[in-house]
Parts: C-alpha cells; structure tokens; sequence
C-alpha cells in the first residue's frame, strides 16, 4: 500500500450549528416560576408539590422580574421544561419581553410557556401567541389546582414529544454527516478509527473502543485471527495487532461471540455491534460505563445499517490499493510503493547514508523453463522470506519486476555484503532445493533529495552495469555511468532523427584487381555528417544503431541506395562494378530479411550478382544458423557472398566450409605487419587457405606500393585501401572512374 496510505489521525465529526439536545436521564422536571407576587410562587409550588410526570416529580425555579427570569434562563439553559410566566411585571410587557429573549435570542424552542395575567385587559394578541409558540395564556383566577395540573401535564407531555423529534432529527443528521465523513475515508484503518468517534458521538461519550475483524476479511495475513482493525482511546495502541494482546478476556470472549452469533449484543456492561455487508463482518466494541438507552439503539441500529455499505467500499478500496501498490505473489510491496519509498527517503532522520539496491536473480527463466512456473513461483515467495528474515524491518523490501528485487535503507545496512550473505544458504521451493546466483546494482543516496524514479533509474544502470563485469556480481552507480547513458539515448535519438530526415549518407571506396589494378567495384560505406563539417566516426554510431535496433531500417536503405547507385553507373557505362554491403546479426534476425533484399534487386532491376553481402566471422558465431540458412537462400537467388575481418576472431572451421562464400577478404590489422624484410605469417596463411577453398581474396587498407606487392606474390586477386582510393562520395566517385577510364 502507498507510503502514504494509513493517516494516524481520527476522523471527527465537524461542530455541530447547535448543542444536541439530549433526554437528560434526571428525576425532576425543571419548572421556571416568573411572577413579582411572592403569593403566586408559594400558591403555584403547594398545588404542585405532589405531581409526578412520567415518573418524575417537578424541581421549582423561582424568578420575581423580566431580568430575573432571563438570567435564570441563562443559568439554565436547557434543563427548563416549561414557564409559568406572568405577563405584567416591571413593565407592561415584561413577560412577552422574556418570551421574546427565549426564543430569539437563547433559539430554546423546546421549553413550553402558560401566559398568566392577574389583569385580563392585557391578554397578548393571537399573533404574539403563534409567533413565540405559546402553549396558553390564563388568568391567575382561572388557574385552579384541577386546571393547572392539567395544563403543566400537558405541557410537559408536550415539551417531552418536542424533545424527542428534535433528538431524532439531530441524530438523523449526524447519521448523514457521519456516514457521508467515513464514506470519504479510504483507509481500513481510518474508517474503523472513524467509526468508533462517530458512535461514541452520537451517543454522547467520549471516543474509547475497538473494531475488531477476522484477518481474513481486510488485512493481509495468512491466519484466520480477530485483529484490531482501529481504535481509539487507551485501546489506539493496538491497532492491527490480535485482540488477544489486549489482555482482556472480556474484550476477547465477547467479540467472539458477536462474530460467531452475527448479531449485536446489548448486556449489562457489555455493548458490542455487528457489522456485515456483503461477508465483510466486524465487531465494534464499546466501552459504555451503563447500558444503551432504547433511543440509542435505534440511533445506532440506523447508523450502522448506513455504515456497513461504507465497511464494504473501503474493504474494496483496500483491495485496489492492495493491486497498485502490492506485489499479489510475494506480498511484498511492488515497484510503484518502491518508489514511494526512495521519494521518502528525506523523513529517515539519520545522518548516515541510504542505499537502494536491486537484486537480479540469475538465469531465473532457465528455473521457470525447466521445473515450471508453479516452483517458479515458489521460489520468489521464498526469496520474499529470506529478505524478510535477513534484513531488519526498517530496511525497504520490494519486488520490482518479475525476477527483481529491491532493498532500501541504511548503505551500511544495504550492501554488497549483506545481499550475497542472504543469498547464500539455498533456497527451498516445493520439492526442490536450489542455490541461486545474483547480481546486484546499487545507489547510495546524496544529501539532496531527488523524486524516487531517479534514483530507481539510477540503482538500475548499475545492476546493467554489474551484469557486464566479469570479476564481480554488483555495481555501484556513478555519475559518470548516467553521463555515458544519456550520451547514448542523445545519439540514439539523434541518429533517428537524421536518418529519418536522409541526412546520413553512403560512400564508397573502391576495390581493385591487383593485377591490373583495374576498378572491379566498390565498397558501400555509411556516413554521418557533423553537421559542422565533420562526420561522426563509424565506430560510435553503428554499435548505438545496432543497440537500438535502427540498423535494420538503416540496413535495408544502404541496400536500397546501393542497387540505385548501381543502375546510374549502369546507366553511365559501368554495368558490371559491384557494390559490397555490410550486414549486422540484426538484420539477420530479421524475419522479413532475406526477402526484402530479393524485392528489391527484382524491383531494381540491377544483376543479383553486382550486390554484395559482406559478414564479419562474429555474426556467424553469434547466430550461426540463421546466418547460414539466410545466406544460403540469398546465394541461390545470385547474391555474391563475402567474410569480412576473417582471422580476427576464433572462427569455427566447420561454419566456414558450410558458408556459400565468394570471397575472403584479409583483415587490414594483417596488411599493416607486411614490412620490408618480414614475413606476414597471418596474411599468407589466409591467402592460402582461401585459395584452397577456392575462394577469391581480397585485401584491406593497401596504403604502400610494396604491400600491394607483397599480396600478389602470396596469390592475393583484389584490394582496396588508400593506394587506390579512399572512401568518397558518390559525385566524386563518378569522377574518379572517368578519370582511370581515360587514363
């Protein structure tokens, strides 16, 4: 799951506008007597001393003035149930003055009011009486004990009814605000957390309680266990660990039995809900000092019901988050959290430095090929355990791709060392028990934070990097193996650009009889023009083409230029020259090679024959097959054949005899020893031995006369180099036949 996934902090629900209004669980009903006759408050208290009220008795509050009784009201807020008020005190208006303040100003609509007067002529207009929701106005003389009694009951009935619609109104309310604030939480831990404050809410108690799950349902674990799934209060701590580490048997047995009974329990110092949507269940344990009221319950009963959906959305969410940020086989974090990590890597507050490492399981697929993917796969679960056995919680591990591993923390922690000591007791999967070789790439932090999949980027240049040294299975990143990377990318990119823009261009150089030193044809070479006036070399451009597989494009339009250069020198009056054409073992791999190069002599039109193909012994060991199959079919179709830089490498004798070959040409690395006095040991034995294969040779890089000489004493028939011609455009080379034709 995301580095940023859990969030310590409760949900709370957001102030309510107004206080709730609760059933106070008192034995009294608050009574607020406002009269400036002492006779009325005795008289008043004496004729209801004795009432009772569904099963409570009535609690006097005395007031003797309009600025009194507000200050009573003030005082007592909500724990007034009804006011006997006296309309005529300090004033003519006194009491509707006092109305006015309690409902206005104090917003009490709950409380009921009976207007008395001792002088009927100032009876309140039928207006005042609807506009502050006034339950009766009587004259003190028709305020009889009978009548009064029935008048304070059914005022107190009355405020009771409006209380209770209010509370469920209220708590209606909180419902949706509560479910509408969980339903936005996305975290298992968040939501359950939310859920006990929300209820501890609505219930009027402070936040103490745990839900409980079976570890099946919403975490990670093999077992079959009931975790704390959130908590809040004393019980906070031990979130996500089993509830038996609680330490209370009560907790324990309960919850149980809630999960085991599927229902809520509702005992004597015991309140436990159950949640269910869809097979996700829990258990919300509360710690209540006294029993749920009946108005609770039903609050609680419609809560939940909302809830329970929530439980299951998150439940699901967890399972996306699970999907983007966790490895599904190993359980371990996958690529995506990796990152995460390393972009966090600035909150480990240490002064030593970090490390990120990537482990590269050798020849795994050969695993996956020979004993199949099933132990495969065993394997990887057990190369996750081993980690997690080897290298402490606070180091990072992850799996990056299918047979790569990741590791981040301290480098002390996270080296070369520490990985190959890991990896050196076998491993066991299923049936077989295997020892496994890695290779390691490795990125020490700096002190400056960079975004995760730069240093992800980086760790994994050097795991290429170790995987090309012989003498050691890791490598540590340096900035100059990035510096040499981008380089590479910018001319990769570069030259695609070029040649998709026909910058680049085909030279030739051309090739002799040395005999006659006659012109019998040329070899193509590719240039890349500077755009400065330069051309870059060979050497740096066709290993980035080959690397990044433009040399099969750029392959086949040396070829194409080539059979159009071929047609004009026809065309001029040079029909039999013939042009040699390097191939790379990628167009080899090609599987569109062999027929493209027959479409386009056919298209062409030039003699199959004047197209040369020249192979450097390296492609043939490479792909020996493909290659000898390919050429084989090309030779049919009239295609001459040449090996190039013959003697350089360590050919197999037997692919030579099986090569259609036409020609050998000799290294230049063997014209070069030829030298007065000496003999060139190598280059006689090539001539010989091409000779007996009754193959033509030829030679490279003829600069001198006596190297020239020299070949044609050993029997060699053709060359090129500088004596004759170096490499040139084909204007120029269109110039330079002319002129040896006149000569």
């Amino acid at each position: 799951m995301s580095a940023e996934y859990d969030n310590d902090e409760l949900v709370f629900l957001d102030e309510d506008s107004h206080q709730e209004l609760e059933l106070k669980h008192t034995k009294h009903w608050n009574i607020l007597i406002v009269d400036d006759d002492e006779e009325i408050h005795t008289v008043t208290r004496l004729a209801l001393s004795d009432l009772e009220v569904h099963d409570r008795k009535l609690q006097f509050i005395h007031a003797y003035s309009g600025a009194e009784a507000k200050a009573k009201l003030r005082e007592h807020n909500r724990d007034i149930a009804m006011i006997l008020l006296d309309v005529v005190m300090e004033t003519d208006d006194a009491g509707l003055q006092v109305v006015q303040y309690l409902r206005e100003e104090l917003k009490l609509h709950e409380p009921r009011i009976i207007l008395r007067t001792g002088q009927p002529g100032f009876a309140p207009e039928e207006q005042v009486v609807k506009t502050y929701d006034i339950n009766d106005y009587k004259t003190k003389t028709e305020l009889t004990r009978a009548k009064l009694l029935t008048s304070v009951i059914a005022s107190i009935r009355s405020y009771q009814q409006i209380l209770t619609i209010n509370q469920s109104r209220l708590g209606l309310q909180k419902i949706i605000r509560s479910s509408a604030n969980l339903l936005e939480e996305h975290s298992v831990k968040g939501f359950c957390e939310g859920i006990v404050t929300q209820i501890s809410s609505l219930i009027g108690l402070e936040a103490e309680g745990i839900v409980c799950a079976r570890a099946g349902s919403v975490l990670d674990r093999d077992d079959n266990g009931v975790y704390v799934l959130g908590a809040a209060g004393n019980y906070a701590p031990f979130i996500n660990e089993r509830i038996e580490n609680l330490h209370n048997a009560l907790i324990v047995e309960n919850v149980g039995r809630c999960l085991r009974l599927k229902k809520h329990i509702f005992e004597a110092g015991v309140s436990i809900l159950f949640l269910n949507s869809s097979g996700f269940e829990a258990a919300v344990y509360l710690n209540l000092p006294n029993e749920i009221s009946e108005l609770d319950r039903e609050l609680l009963e419609v809560f939940l019901s909302s809830i329970s959906v929530g439980y299951e959305n998150v439940y699901l969410f967890h399972e996306l988050r699970n999907a983007a940020f966790r490895d599904w086989l190993t359980r371990l974090p996958n690529r995506n959290e990796f990152i995460n990590f390393l972009d966090h890597s600035k909150n480990y507050h240490t002064q030593d430095k970090l490390c990120a490492a990537l482990i590269d399981i050798n020849q795994f697929s050969d695993i996956n090929d020979g004993l199949g993917q099933e132990a495969g796969n065993e394997l990887l679960k057990a190369v996750a355990v081993r980690l997690n056995e080897c290298f402490d919680i606070e180091i990072k591990k992850s799996r990056i791709a299918a047979d790569v591993f990741g590791l981040f923390g301290l480098a002390n922690e996270v080296s070369p060392q520490t990985i190959n000591q890991a990896f050196q007791q076998p491993f066991k999967a299923g049936d077989n028990t295997m020892p496994l070789n890695v290779t390691i790439g490795l990125c020490v932090l700096g002190n400056t934070p960079e975004p995760g999949v730069d240093i992800l980027r980086r760790t994994n240049i050097a795991l290429n990097r170790a995987k090309k040294t012989p003498t050691a299975n890791y490598e540590y990143f340096a900035p100059e193996i990035e510096e040499q990377t981008t380089w590479r990318l910018h001319m990769i990119r570069r030259l695609r650009t070029e040649f998709m823009a026909r910058n680049l261009e085909l030279w030739f150089q051309p090739q002799v009889d040395l005999s006659s030193e006659a012109v019998i044809g040329m070899e193509g070479l590719l240039r890349w023009p500077d755009g400065s006036g330069g051309y870059i070399s060979p050497a740096e451009f066709v290993p980035l083409a080959e690397y990044s597989g433009l040399i099969v494009d750029i392959g086949y339009w040396v070829l194409e230029e080539s059979c159009r250069r071929l047609n004009e020198l026809a065309k001029m009056g040079y029909p039999n020259l013939r042009v040699a054409v390097n191939v790379s073992i990628p167009q080899f791999r090609d599987p569109n090679f062999v027929q493209s190069i027959k479409q386009l002599i056919t298209h062409s039109g030039i003699k199959p024959g004047l197209l040369e193909l020249e192979i450097t012994e390296s492609i043939v060991m490479d792909e020996p097959h493909i290659v000898i199959d390919a050429l084989t079919d090309l030779k049919k179709f009239g295609v001459t054949i040449a090996i190039d830089d013959f003697g350089t490498g360590f050919s197999s004798m037997s692919y030579l005899q099986k090569l259609p070959l036409d020609r050998l040409k000799v290294d230049r690395s063997f014209v070069a020893e030829i030298k007065p006095g000496e003999t060139a040991f190598i280059a006689e034995t090539i001539v010989t031995l091409g000779n007996k294969l009754g193959l033509i040779t030829i030679a490279e890089g003829i600069e001198k006369r006596e190297q020239a000489s020299f070949m044609i004493k050993l029997g060699c028939d053709e060359a090129q180099g500088y004596l004759f011609g170096r490499p040139m455009p084909f204007s120029s080379l269109v110039e330079y036949l002319a002129k040896r034709k006149k000569g």
